[in-house]
């Protein structure tokens, strides 16, 4: 086997992390259809009420992200990612014991799910932060790509067990195993034996915001980093302003069943994992920059396919539909791990888990915005102009960065530029 073919085994550090990460993310998957339906059918909590806790999940990226990555750089990270799952598990705790106290309400669940929300930021910035530390330069293509393999089948897998699990003993029990998932991720990634580097600490501390400005600073120093950030901000707002549309799209407009929409969302699923599968390959053949351009301009010409379906029978429209959302995933997952990937490798150690808040809460700003966006105009103009619309500005991403320098990028550096 290669060098660097087997970086599961060959470091028992990132094997730990990737254990305790995967269990993490598969829990949060699980919670996401856990703590919605509790509300729904347990609680009867109004459309409004529903939109108050998917929303509140979103909040804590916003609010809290730049104070977390100034946190993790002047504190050793694996402790913190422990503590967070603890945390987590504390908190959904909460829930089985007030619903069998007779204590649940929206209020409550809308209070666990933003404590859970804070620590999953603090988790996710943690866990970006550390990986530099746990492998070498040469190596983060790979751990990204696995990490990203994880996200996918935790992804299908926690979303489906957890909606399973629910239907079959109730939310709070589903619940409930979420518990023991966050201990024992906590009790993987407790197990990590390798060293941080820590930071030599100051004769004056610097202040926090000063420390978050640093940060801010450092992604909008850098040309590449700072085009790679605004790319994928415009990325994320059509992105969110297109997927609710897409989905009301294919339900409402083309009526199609609901087994077959499950089938359509499950495509994004399996690109998701494919595309973590051949990151790393795709990455060995095509340079940095012109690989991360033509992920893009995938996502933006995989959006356009959809309205297409309106002129097609039911079936050709199927398989138009599901190849268009598997080719979306692919290109996606593609750009993300190419991206995190150069960014882990281009940033000092003392710096990374400022430029992970930073860049988090800039690119996921959009998110809200967009599927603000989308909604409107999907009820103005119509789903399907607004899938045009959307796609058209995903298009426009991929020209920007086709523009950019980041075409002249060819590899990802070997060694961090100076903070």
């Amino acid at each position: 086997m290669g060098k660097r073919s087997d970086l599961m085994w060959r470091v028992p550090a990132f094997r730990r992390l990737w254990v305790g990460q995967t269990l993490s993310m598969f829990g949060t998957n699980m919670i996401a259809v856990a703590v919605p339906l509790i509300a729904a059918v347990s609680l009867g909590a109004s459309v409004f009420a529903m939109s108050l806790i998917t929303a509140t999940e979103f909040v804590p990226y916003l609010v809290i992200s730049l104070f977390v990555g100034v946190w993790l750089d002047r504190r050793p990270k694996r402790q913190i990612i422990v503590l967070t799952d603890l945390v987590r598990a504390g908190a959904l705790l909460v829930v089985p014991v007030a619903w069998w106290s007779g204590a649940l309400s929206v209020p409550l669940l809308i209070a666990v799910v933003f404590v859970v929300g804070s620590c999953s930021v603090v988790a996710d910035i943690g866990n970006a932060a550390i990986l530099p530390s746990l492998v070498e330069n040469a190596d983060l293509m790979e751990g990204n790509s696995k990490l990203e393999v994880s996200q996918s089948v935790s992804n299908l897998a926690g979303l489906t067990v957890g909606g399973v699990v629910v239907q079959a003993l109730t939310g709070p029990i589903a619940v409930l195993v979420n518990v023991f998932t966050y201990a024992a991720a906590a009790l993987s990634t407790a197990l990590i034996r390798k060293r941080e580097t820590r930071p030599e600490p100051a004769e004056e501390p610097e202040s926090v915001w000063r420390s978050m400005a640093e940060g801010i600073r450092f992604i909008f120093g850098y040309q590449t980093i700072r085009t790679l950030v605004i790319v994928t901000f415009v990325i994320n707002f059509f992105v969110f302003a297109t997927d609710p549309v897409f989905l009301y799209f294919i339900a409402a407009d083309l009526k199609l069943a609901p087994w077959l929409v499950g089938v359509i969302m499950a495509a994004s699923g399996a690109g998701w994992l494919l595309g973590a599968l051949v990151a790393p390959r795709l990455s060995k053949r095509i340079p940095f920059g012109p690989l991360v351009i033509a992920a893009v301009t995938g996502i933006a010409l995989s959006s356009m396919i959809a309205p297409v379906a309106t002129l097609l029978p039911v079936v050709p429209a199927v398989a138009l539909l599901i190849t268009a959302q598997a080719s979306h995933s692919v290109t996606v997952i593609v750009a993300n791990v190419n991206i995190r990937s150069y960014r882990s490798a281009v940033t000092p150690d003392d710096m990374q888990g400022r430029m992970n808040a930073s860049a988090r809460m800039l690119v996921m700003a959009g998110s809200p915005f967009g599927a603000f966006a989308g909604g409107a105009l999907g009820s103005w103009l119509g789903t399907s102009a607004a899938l045009v619309i959307g796609s058209a500005g995903l298009l426009v991403a991929a020209v920007v960065l086709g523009c950019s320098s980041v075409r002249q990028v060819k590899p990802i550096p070997d060694a961090a530029l100076v903070a």
